[in-house]
């Protein structure tokens, strides 16, 4: 079976309308009260960051771990702020390299000098990192990483729980050669306890044995079941939680303690930390907070709901915001705001609460939305001082005038890669913010340098080592 082709649209080279100018932006805005925001754009505009220091330059990172975002997505952390972060994977890349929509190598990024071809996600974590191939199965690759180790500041590994320590590499051993290495493992739910991590669980497992699958979409009764999230969101939650644990134990290190330490940083356990009022409501009587899809369970009104041209976010979550989404409503509907605000079993928020009485405000809102669009809706609520806003689309977001002016989406012209549109840094800052300098390397593309450099290596070193199986 022949494979299928992508439609053949034209697509416009981004942006396709171009990026807003200051004097645009600013367009009868007195002098008086634009300085200060002319001022914050002269010293944090993204063009600005190669011509500063970066935050963590002389910190080096080594990232041994494969077949999950998590550790990829914590280290590129340190490596937008200027760590030297190295990725160690196995002979022949890391599985995730292959990750594309639909498997189809049509979506795939294939470098100039090599032609191996990664697929974007995991190029998006490649960035400002270097890649080097180990074989860890093998005594020779433990003992060259033995040898890493010991110009490392950070390691960090998602190998089955106590795999490294099996091994004679885990934080036992290497912190006998490097006291000062501050070693994190990372997983979905840890590598002690009853319920530890089996082999390779990855950001699902997670997802579902944390809570928040449950509480994800719409209740049954609804003809809604669990969703979960549709990125990797315990890979995110975790490997922030665990960037955050090795830049606390490097701080401790360098200020008070003098050692590194252990660190461990877990998706499931991220996510329980951020899961709100669940756990405090559950403790008072053993409520379990259900799902309720888009809708909330303290807060009406408080949703995403449809209108002309897709859905929009419209916030009420007091009085006052309450009566002003119905004033608004009334300018064109008043048959509906008297209808609701004359109901006095909506005076009081508690009251605004049951299910019936969700379905009724809801219903009357829709009723004034259907008839507008995304844009009318928001511009007439933000009127009202109302918040709100539509829910936009992946090519809305990225012809978005606001996001194109700060420079949160731009496009990398790399040396191997040609132009790619990212998500650039998001560590904004005065003095020392964060940079994308390149966005991947090829498998091994590093090896020479980085052995060469860190230990010495010979071209005979590598060549026997490649041999070998070892890089």
């Amino acid at each position: 079976m022949s494979e299928k082709k992508k439609p053949k649209i034209k697509v416009l080279d981004w942006p396709a309308v171009p990026t807003p100018t200051p004097d645009e932006v600013y367009a009868g805005v007195s002098d008086e009260a634009k300085a200060y925001n002319l001022w914050l754009e002269s010293v944090l505009r993204q063009e600005f960051n190669a011509n500063k220091p970066e935050a963590l330059q002389g910190i080096r990172v080594l990232d041994v771990t494969q077949k999950a975002i998590i550790g990829h997505w914590c280290s590129s952390l340190f490596a937008e702020l200027g760590a030297e972060v190295i990725m160690v994977e196995p002979p022949g890349g890391d599985p995730l390299r292959k990750l594309t929509p639909f498997g189809r190598e049509e979506y795939m990024f294939a470098d100039k000098e090599t032609g191996e071809k990664v697929g974007a996600r995991f190029l998006a974590e490649c960035r400002n990192k270097l890649s080097i191939t180990l074989n860890l199965e093998t005594e020779e690759g433990r003992e060259i990483l033995r040898k890493l180790a010991k110009h490392a500041d950070v390691l960090i590994e998602n190998y089955p729980p106590g795999q490294f320590d099996e091994w004679g590499i885990g934080y036992r051993q290497l912190s006998e050669i490097n006291p000062r290495l501050v070693y994190c493992w990372v997983g979905q739910k840890g590598q002690w306890g009853p319920d530890k991590d089996k082999p390779w669980a990855l950001d699902p497992v997670a997802q579902n044995a944390c809570g928040f699958t449950h509480g994800t979409g719409a209740p049954k009764q609804m003809g809604g079941r669990p969703v979960r999230s549709g990125w990797w969101m315990c890979d995110q939650v975790g490997g922030t939680f665990a960037a955050i644990g090795i830049m606390a134990a490097l701080y401790a290190r360098d200020s008070f303690y003098g050692k590194g330490q252990f660190v461990e940083g877990t998706g499931a356990e991220g996510v329980i930390r951020i899961l709100d009022y669940n756990w405090a409501w559950y403790g008072m009587d053993g409520s379990i907070r259900p799902r309720y899809g888009n809708w909330d369970l303290a807060i009406n009104i408080y949703a995403v709901n449809p209108c002309a041209d897709g859905q929009i976010m419209v916030g009420g979550g007091h009085d006052r915001l309450w009566y002003r989404i119905w004033r608004t409503v009334g300018k064109e509907k008043p048959e509906l705001e008297d209808h609701i605000v004359e109901d006095p079993k909506l005076r009081v928020v508690t009251d605004r609460l049951p299910h019936h009485m969700q379905v009724k405000t809801y219903t009357c809102l829709v009723e004034w939305m259907r008839e507008h669009t995304r844009y009318e809706c928001e511009t007439a609520l933000q009127e009202e001082e109302v918040a709100s806003g539509g829910v936009a689309f992946i090519d809305e977001v990225c012809e978005f005038p606001h996001y194109k002016y700060r420079g949160h989406l731009e496009v990398i012209d790399d040396t191997l890669y040609g132009k790619v549109l990212i998500g650039s840094s998001v560590f904004i800052g005065y003095r020392t913010p964060g940079r994308v300098k390149w966005i991947g390397r090829p498998t091994g593309y590093d090896n020479e340098d980085v052995y060469r450099r860190l230990l010495g290596f010979t071209r005979y070193d590598l060549e026997k080592y490649k041999k070998l199986g070892v890089i």
